[in-house]
């Protein structure tokens, strides 16, 4: 089964007006190297517009910002992520697992950029900033996918749950950025014995055994 390759926000600068141009370009130099390192002369050269039209569209660097968190909702939790998960596995039990397929795959790639929602929490430490909000926000809606799939699988604590699996992904991910290409398969190892926990909880009801592949 091939994977889908993880997608981008580049296209044909030919065929985008200046709004896309500029965030798609922000999006590439957001992702790798941060929101901090990047300025808005970088990306204005990237994108090729002139200064006046960027500040049209983007009067701060901070709304650009928050449009790169949108865009990377978007592009990496749905289109990706959420989409791969669910071509992969068909029940709710497998599907949260194969999250770390996905994961493995994706850590081995040498263009491996880690989790923009992460590096962007960590690089905002102004609780009250709206870059820092939004990001909080997107990090939300991803635990809302996982308490959806725990709901489905019968975990009674769908959102303490989600919670915990959220914090094996989010682990996994700084794990692989320092170094460890097999975090995503010692998350899923330890994913599976907190499924197992979880559904062994639901006294005298039938779980799926935790013996079955992942994959769908």
């Amino acid at each position: 089964m091939k994977a889908r390759t993880l997608p981008r926000a580049s296209a044909s600068g030919s065929t985008l007006g200046a709004r896309e141009r500029v965030l798609s370009a922000a999006y590439d130099l957001f992702s790798r190297q941060g929101i901090r390192a990047v300025g808005i002369d970088t990306i204005i050269a990237r994108a090729g517009v002139a200064k006046m039209s960027f500040y049209r569209h983007f009067p701060s660097k901070d709304e650009l910002v928050l449009a790169f968190l949108q865009k990377r909702e978007q592009l990496w939790t749905h289109e990706w992520l959420e989409a791969e998960v669910n071509r992969r596995a068909v029940t709710p039990r497998k599907r949260l697992l194969a999250i770390f397929d996905v994961f493995d795959e994706w850590f081995q790639r040498e263009d491996f950029e880690g989790c923009s929602f992460i590096n962007v929490l960590l690089e905002v430490v102004d609780a009250d900033h709206p870059a820092r909000q939004a990001t909080t926000s997107h990090l939300a809606n991803i635990r809302v996918l996982l308490r959806a799939l725990a709901e489905g699988a019968g975990v009674a604590r769908s959102d303490d749950f989600a919670r915990k699996w959220h914090i094996l992904m989010k682990g996994s991910i700084v794990a692989a950025g320092e170094g460890d290409r097999l975090a995503a398969r010692r998350a899923q190892e330890v994913g599976r014995l907190l499924l197992a926990a979880e559904l062994d909880g639901r006294r005298g009801q039938p779980h799926e055994r935790m013996a079955e592949p992942c994959s769908g």
